[in-house]
């Protein structure tokens, strides 16, 4: 029997204490449900990369979602575009009519210019109408306004970062629907024929601007070959609208994707950093039975010095 060094005690205590600290660490595990940097170095690191990433695909997703609800808005603007053309289409075609008095006449291209001023007023220069965000949706080049006039950016498309990583980006086309754009939208042909045997004599093509369909002063509801232009006016808008569908197929292709790719992340993430409760909570209680369990041993291997004195006393 020795006083002075309780080994018993004293290896009891080493026990309790290892078991006190597993299950204080186990303790912070089921509070944080991670794991912590001591448990998994390795891991840690890797888990920290992966989470930075499902960071920057979660903005790319957003940034993604932007661009379709530009791609959005622009084409509900070229949708109310199509329906003033074909209205105007409609007038050119009433007033081609010879039992329209000529008060009727000026009322029909009242309405036929009030539909050109609309159309100009959603497109063209700083006032125009349709935006988004700040910027110009039928202007031209990236929709920015540049510093030299009253003029945009002349960058061809609007480039949208829709990866997590260097580079990955898609660019994104506008039409430039200003009253200033002179591009060509086609062109009206007609014919002059042989009346004896119905062979061609001549024919004129006449090239058609965008510009020149909603120029007041140039084009009106009495011009010449006017319902012609208007359908190559129509067409030029469909086959905006058309191609505004198919980035936006493009972007939503690209939105599914990322969402695939952060699940894949966030559950590969998951593995390495997060703790599984259930064996986390098993661990628990056992450590928490061998603290116990060490802690009423301690108790009595303290009282084994106390036989001692039975021994002095007797």
């Amino acid at each position: 029997m020795r006083v002075a060094n309780n080994t018993t005690a004293f290896s009891i205590w080493s026990s309790y204490s290892s078991n006190l600290n597993k299950m204080q660490e186990s303790m912070s595990r089921l509070s944080t449900g991670t794991i912590a940097n001591t448990d998994d170095p390795a891991g840690v690191g890797i888990s920290g990369r992966m989470s930075a990433q499902i960071d920057s695909v979660n903005m790319a997703r957003q940034n993604t979602d932007s661009a379709v609800s530009l791609l959005q808005t622009a084409d509900s603007w070229l949708e109310n575009i199509s329906d003033e053309l074909s209205r105007m289409k409609e007038l050119a075609i009433e007033a081609a009519s010879g039992t329209v008095s000529d008060g009727d006449l000026e009322n029909i291209q009242e309405e036929f210019s009030a539909m050109q001023e609309e159309i100009e007023r959603v497109t063209s220069k700083y006032t125009a109408a349709a935006t988004y965000n700040g910027i110009y949706l039928f202007r031209g080049g990236d929709g920015t306004t540049s510093s030299t006039g009253d003029t945009v950016n002349s960058n061809e498309s609007i480039t949208v970062q829709v990866g997590a990583d260097n580079n990955q980006t898609i660019d994104l086309e506008l039409v430039d629907l200003q009253i200033t754009n002179d591009d060509s939208i086609g062109s009206v042909s007609s014919y002059s024929y042989n009346d004896s045997d119905g062979s061609v004599n001549g024919s004129t093509h006449t090239s058609v601007t965008w510009s020149s369909v909603i120029d007041t002063q140039d084009f009106s509801v009495t011009s010449s070959n006017v319902t012609a232009a208007l359908d190559l006016a129509i067409d030029y808008i469909s086959n905006a609208r058309a191609s505004m569908a198919a980035q936006q197929n493009r972007l939503d292709a690209t939105a599914s994707g990322l969402l695939t790719y952060q699940d894949n992340l966030t559950t590969a993430e998951s593995q390495i950093a997060d703790v599984d409760m259930a064996l986390e909570t098993t661990e628990y209680s056992t450590y928490e039975v061998l603290t116990s369990a060490a802690n009423a041993m301690l108790a009595q291997a303290n009282s084994l010095s106390q036989n001692v004195l039975s021994l002095l006393q007797g």
